[in-house]
């Protein structure tokens, strides 16, 4: 056994070590062979130690490090050092805290939790392939599938015993069952029990299909839960939980909180209890605990394998509400590691990202300063604010990183001019890219209009330009006569060279995949970065925006320029159509222009919707002395060209249009927005289109005309609309309704797919994971330290594939 290291030995490893750490980084990276001289004290003690080796590999190339990386670095050592000095008793104790925190060990156990669940006791091939339709495959998918909600047996109550008004359960045997019509209520079910003590019935209102037919038959024995109520005297539940109960189902040891899993056809929830459990037996305590000692301790959490056990198990005196909200400590401990590895893989990234190499921009340079002169207006509080922290950040030598954040018509589009000023002023190049070729060629109107008489050249590439014009454009990009270019997608080509490409814009970034917007970055000349900025008009939850782009500095403009006039909004029924489109006229007629908005461009056999084609042919036969143009995504770009500027010039009257005229169209006359089955788009796609009318001085008026909703849920949806223009308030109903999955209308490229977390209702859970990852990233950035080498592993094996492109948002 090597005899323990000399208190001296400490001593001076830690007198250069505190020195140094007392320097800036930039006098830091001027001491020469800091790193050496601490080997070289190692060297002279022979001191054989697994942590000294850990202090050894530390100092190893820490002399060629910059100096915030070599500041980094000592910080670690000293942290190490710190742990050393502490002693064989101490050191046994943390070692015995990380016990499996080594990747070697982590990688025996997910080997483990990777093997096949069909070899769990009680599942065998054929239950295993049904399991699969589930997405269960290994013995971590089971011990992941989370129940649904829970059951509360603690009180199983006989009927005689129930109270109106009280939740209950009782056991009881089905005496009759069956479905019937009944007057102003629909198709309803009932379902008779009696216990010997008593007789009630369940009613399930608006029933369809045969789903509790093919469940139950007289006879059978079940025990239903929900909350007691009475109908002309007589006890009732309305929707209750029922569960069939199979004759050596024995409530005489109360099973106590039970949990109910979504399942599959052929496997029932008796079946799906018993495997869990046994899993649970088998791999449970074997579960690999991946949040450092320090973490668990701080927060109160309790260890993975307890969090599994509960729950599955809850305890006797479990909080019902808890369970079924998912806001047990158990659901909590497993939604927070979840949310602490993201949290973390964004927190590097944006370090990463930080720190590639860019070019500065000199934020007051000449350019800038008449860029703001020449503007007919003086710049918001919010523009002025947001435009520092943009240009604050191009100041810098690392690659800015910032997502801009603008509700409709509040004036994103100049602080991203100003932005492109500053860098063509520091002898750089800009390159602005749309999803669109209608937003592409507003943008470059916009470019050419503010920088063109400053002398900056701004020209347009989208697949419109063609033939020698497009060659030009190339060659003049590559040399640098082109300060300024936008564009569709074709601004990324492989035969789209830039001389000194400073700044990538971005705009409804929403609509790019994280690849192109990694070609864009990749377009800055040999070992430089550009600045990246990426502006959307879809305001996004702060949750939302915490997971997508929680490595992204974010800047927010939140109230218009003065001089937008707020829009009227109403939801109308079916039914008043025809007065909506009385409206129309009646607006076109005292000057106005209006938008008629459908979400098909034509007929659908399969949908029973209006479509944009046959309606545009309505409006024309319906309203002969009004002038009706046509825009969707399926014309020719020429065609959409042609009737935007129509509209725009006022040469058209209605425009039917898709949501192609979501983002791109700014026409100050128009008036009125109609929206044909509002029910079927989301809240923020109904708040963007919106915003295309109420731009210029006249009053402004949307409805949105619903079908016969399905559901309750799907009217107050939209009746948000009618209170409020916050987009961002919005944006929170939307994401609230919706779920993050179809915030965008279609899932977002880079959206976490979580197995607990929701980013709803774990907000709370998801800042604290932010707060402690993004703390840890900062002092260990490399995740050098002992008790931290492990993450690297785990970050890999949870988020890897998208960890790494996530340097581009």
């Amino acid at each position: 056994m090597a005899p323990p290291p000399k208190p001296d030995l400490f001593a001076r490893l830690r007198k250069p070590l505190e020195y140094a750490g007392g320097l800036s980084p930039e006098r830091l990276s001027r001491i020469p062979d800091l790193g050496a001289n601490l080997i070289s004290i190692l060297g002279s003690a022979s001191i054989e130690h697994r942590r000294f080796d850990d202090f050894k590999k530390l100092c190893v190339g820490l002399d060629g490090l910059s100096g915030r990386d070599r500041a980094s670095r000592v910080a670690d050592l000293v942290r190490l050092l710190d742990l050393m000095e502490k002693g064989p008793q101490k050191s046994a104790e943390s070692e015995s805290a990380g016990r499996g925190l080594d990747e070697k060990s982590l990688a025996d156990s997910w080997k483990r939790m990777a093997s096949g669940a069909q070899y769990v006791k009680g599942v065998g091939p054929r239950l295993a392939e049904k399991l699969s339709r589930l997405g269960i495959v290994t013995v971590e998918d089971l011990l992941f599938h989370l129940p649904s909600r829970y059951e509360d047996r603690r009180d199983v109550t006989e009927i005689r015993g129930l109270e109106p008004g009280e939740k209950a359960a009782v056991i009881a045997e089905i005496m009759a069952l069956g479905a019937s019509e009944r007057r102003g209520v629909g198709r309803m079910f009932h379902m008779a029990l009696a216990d010997g003590t008593g007789v009630m019935t369940l009613a399930w209102f608006r029933y369809s299909g045969d789903w509790l037919e093919t469940r139950f038959k007289k006879g059978d024995r079940v025990i239903a839960s929900g909350k007691v109520t009475s109908f002309r005297g007589e006890l009732a539940m309305n929707h209750p939980e029922v569960e069939r109960l199979d004759e050596d189902d024995d409530f005489s040891s109360s099973p106590g909180v039970l949990p109910v899993y979504p399942l599959t056809e052929g496997v029932h929830q008796k079946t799906m209890r018993k495997i869990v459990a046994n899993a649970l037996e088998a791999h449970g305590e074997g579960f690999p605990e991946t949040l450092p000692p320090a973490l668990i301790q701080k927060r109160g959490l309790p260890d993975i394998g307890s969090a599994l056990r509960l729950v599955h198990a809850p305890p006797e005196d479990a909080d019902i509400d808890d369970y079924n909200r998912s806001r047990s400590a158990a659901h909590e401990r497993l939604a927070y590691e979840e949310l602490f590895y993201l949290q973390l893989g964004l927190a590097l990234r944006r370090r990463d990202a930080v720190e590639e190499p860019a070019r500065p921009v000199r934020p007051d340079n000449d350019l800038a300063a008449r860029f703001r002169a020449s503007l007919p207006f003086a710049l918001t509080e919010d523009q002025e604010r947001t435009g520092s922290e943009i240009l604050g950040d191009m100041a810098k030598r690392g690659a800015m990183h910032r997502l801009l954040q603008g509700d409709v018509g509040s004036g994103k589009t100049v602080v991203a001019m100003l932005a492109a000023a500053a860098a063509v002023g520091s002898g750089g190049q800009a390159a602005v890219m749309a999803p669109t070729e209608i937003l592409a060629e507003q943008l470059f109107r916009v470019a050419r209009e503010t920088l063109e008489g400053l002398g900056v050249r701004v020209e347009l590439l989208t697949g419109s330009v063609k033939g020698r014009k497009r060659e030009e454009v190339y060659d003049d990009i590559a040399s640098g006569l082109v300060q300024v270019v936008v564009g569709t997608h074709a601004v990324i080509q492989e035969k789209v060279k830039f001389k000194a490409l400073t700044l990538g814009i971005v705009d409804e970034q929403h609509r790019f995949g994280v690849v192109q917007r990694a070609r864009l970055k990749d377009k800055g000349e040999d070992g430089i970065t550009p600045h990246l900025l990426v502006m959307t008009a879809t305001p996004i939850p702060r949750t939302l925006a915490m997971t997508v782009y929680g490595d992204l500095a974010v800047s927010v403009i939140r109230k218009p320029p003065p001089g937008r006039k707020p829009i009227e909004t109403s939801v109308v029924r079916e039914n008043d159509r025809a007065r909506v489109y009385d409206e129309v006229r009646r607006e076109v007629k005292k000057g106005g222009q209006a938008y008629v908005v459908y979400p098909l461009v034509e007929e659908s056999e399969k949908l029973e919707l209006r479509d944009a084609e046959s309606m545009a042919e309505f409006f024309t036969e319906t309203f002969p002395d009004l002038k009706v143009g046509l825009i969707h995504g399926k014309m020719k770009p020429e065609e959409k060209d042609e009737a935007m500027r129509g509209f725009k010039s006022r040469r058209l009257d209605v425009l039917v249009a898709t949501t192609v005229i979501e983002v791109g169209i700014d026409a100050p006359n128009a008036s009125l927005m109609v929206i044909e089955h509002a029910e079927r788009f989301g809240l923020s796609q109904l708040h963007q289109l919106r915003g295309r009318v109420g731009r210029g001085q006249r009053r402004s008026r949307c409805f949105l005309i619903a079908g016969w909703t399905r559901s309750d849920d799907s009217w107050r949806r939209l009746k948000v609309m009618e209170k409020t223009a916050d987009g961002f308030r919005i944006a929170e109903e939307d994401l609230a309704f919706r779920g993050p999955g179809e915030f965008f209308g279609s899932r977002q490229s880079g959206l976490p797919d979580f197995r607990v977390a929701n980013i709803i209702r774990d907000a709370e859970v998801l800042s604290r994971a932010r707060e402690d990852a993004f703390l840890l990233a900062r002092d260990d950035p490399g995740l050098s330290q002992p008790e931290h080498r492990f993450m690297r592993a785990v970050l890999k094996k949870k988020w890897g594939r998208r960890l790494r492109l996530g340097r581009v948002g």
